[in-house]
């Protein structure tokens, strides 16, 4: 089954328990019973709503983690996350919590778990998935986004770089519009692919990051695509529409907007403001 019959296959599925739901608000008005007031039909953004949580199109190894700040879908065989997703608000880009450093293995795990030492001397950095510097409000948070679970090979230029570029445009754009969703992660082109280190992790051929911005009523969405090489460009040259990272991955993002709205902005690549 494609990508879009999946979808089509969902509003369908949306649209019954819409019709279920509106069928017993009448049966029990007409019942004279008092019913809670619907606010909102359409799901709007809400602190906790998980609007940044894909859901896989494909079969994959996966062990779901939720952390204070984000959440970490875990491939043991590759050894690295397939996604990790958080929502960045504007309160959560400052913060007294300075950046620990301290790379440790992580503890909800299966052993044997991917270590510090892994990367050592491999030429690769250890490249943050969720950054450190959206963690800089709490202290368990920033502790959590240095588990190895949250943590990819990475060209060091590109993580030093264009990669924190974006970070720090994700940033931006959190103060600007208030609150964003984010979902990024690696892109494996082959099911051999280089190993580094004791524990044999996978070194990826690309990384991907979608971005969400929910602006009162006017939704926008944003792909991006990396090689796992050393690069200095204008981000909008990664910018892809969503639609396309969705074919890389096998993910479906942002799943819980309406299929109006989704399919609209998940095809397009929209006119947004770069620093």
């Amino acid at each position: 089954m494609t990508r879009r019959k999946r979808k089509r296959q969902r509003g369908f599925t949306k649209f019954v328990l819409a019709f279920v739901c509106i069928c017993a608000v009448l049966f029990f008005l007409h019942n004279g019973d008092v019913v809670p007031k619907i606010l909102n039909v359409i799901p709007s953004p809400g602190k906790g709503d998980q609007f940044e949580i894909p859901v896989s199109l494909q079969e994959r190894d996966e062990i779901r983690l939720k952390r204070t700040a984000f959440t970490v879908s875990y491939n043991n065989f590759y050894k690295t996350p397939n996604w990790v997703a958080w929502e960045l608000t504007k309160a959560e880009t400052t913060g007294d919590e300075k950046r620990k450093n301290k790379f440790q293995p992580d503890p909800e795990l299966p052993e044997p778990r991917v270590e510090h030492a892994d990367y050592t001397n491999s030429g690769y950095d250890r490249g943050h998935m969720a950054p450190a510097a959206d963690m800089k409000w709490d202290s368990q948070a920033m502790e959590e986004s240095f588990y190895m679970s949250n943590i990819c090979p990475q060209n060091r230029k590109l993580n030093r770089d264009d990669w924190a570029d974006l970070e720090e445009q994700c940033r931006d754009w959190a103060n600007v519009y208030g609150k964003i969703y984010i979902a990024c992660g690696p892109i494996y082109d082959t099911r051999a692919p280089k190993r580094i280190g004791e524990h044999g992790v996978a070194v990826p051929d690309r990384f991907f990051k979608v971005v969400l911005i929910y602006d009162d009523g006017n939704p926008m969405a944003m792909g991006f695509l990396f090689e796992n090489k050393a690069h200095h460009q204008n981000l909008k040259n990664y910018m892809v529409t969503v639609d396309r990272v969705e074919e890389e991955t096998g993910l479906d993002f942002f799943p819980r907007l309406p299929d109006s709205i989704e399919n609209r902005i998940e095809s397009t690549i929209p006119e947004v403001a770069f620093n």
